[in-house]
């Protein structure tokens, strides 16, 4: 069995629609994927959909952006309510600082003189459940600015850049409540990616695991061998369950990011999802 329980589609920042994430899923051999959109829940019923008319199990999920001692860490969350009031209220409230950076950020593009208007962001975002940097990046493409989203952020979108503004992003801890509140499982996704580790050591992994953290997404592109293994060995430690992704935005990131490129092991999902 092949699992993935890291994937996007065009509800936030991939480029497949929910249904064509899940049927290119199926093509690859893929028996178990989870949709994990950014802080939206909106791909849901045209992936389970997909899932039940190709046969490939859909496992709804959520990344949720988060902030824990300054700095971003990303929360996967699994089979939550999708209704339950106050992570609605939550993720309300992270959808719309996401969204409401933008003009600044366009207008620290036009002063180096990048003109793009909220009307071209919004040509690209489509579907999504919102706008944000990687419709900019697509955005700046499309006008020619730049090649690729990877140029886009390296030096004007990333947090170092020339364009960026912050945004609101919720308490870690807090979105872990909020996830189990609603019945869910929560997973920090690529906790050692980006120099997360500097955040993310193990005493506040756990820290993180008596507050209700469930697992932590070990095998994923951004870890290296050492980076897994010590990984693992906190894993353990804590009792946490271990997950492998791809982190799959369609053609919103290389290659390398393909559908069952890192893998979740049966005994690890039936651990967090299998009760």
């Amino acid at each position: 069995m092949r699992i993935d329980l890291h994937t996007h589609s065009n509800r936030s920042d991939g480029t497949d629609s929910p249904a064509e994430l899940v049927r290119n899923a199926k093509a690859v051999g893929l028996d178990v994927v989870a949709l994990t959109d950014h802080d939206a829940t909106t791909g849901w019923d045209d992936a389970v959909a997909a899932g039940r008319s190709v046969g490939i199990h859909v496992v709804r999920g959520i990344e949720i952006s988060t902030r824990f001692h300054g700095e971003s860490v990303h929360l996967l969350g699994y089979e939550f309510d999708p209704g339950d009031a106050a992570l609605v209220a939550e993720l309300r409230r992270v959808l719309d600082g996401r969204e409401g950076r933008l003009p600044q950020m366009l207008a620290r593009l036009a002063e180096h003189g990048i003109d793009i208007t909220m009307a071209d962001v919004a040509a690209q975002s489509g579907d999504a459940a919102a706008s944000g940097r990687p419709h900019i990046a697509d955005a700046m493409v499309a006008k020619g600015y730049l090649a690729d989203r990877d140029e886009a952020f390296d030096g004007w979108l990333d947090a170092d850049g020339k364009a960026y503004v912050d945004r609101y992003a919720a308490p870690l801890l807090e979105a872990v409540r909020l996830v189990k509140d609603a019945g869910g499982k929560a997973v920090i996704a690529h906790p050692w990616s980006r120099g997360s580790d500097a955040v993310l050591t193990a005493a506040a992994l756990e820290e993180l695991a008596a507050a209700g953290l469930d697992g932590i997404e070990v095998d994923h592109n951004d870890h290296d061998v050492k980076a897994r293994a010590g990984l693992r060995d906190i894993a353990r430690a804590l009792g946490l369950v271990q997950t492998g992704s791809s982190d799959y935005h369609g053609s919103g990131k290389g290659p390398e990011f393909s559908l069952g490129c890192q893998t979740t092991a049966v005994q690890e999902y039936e651990r967090l999802l299998g009760g």
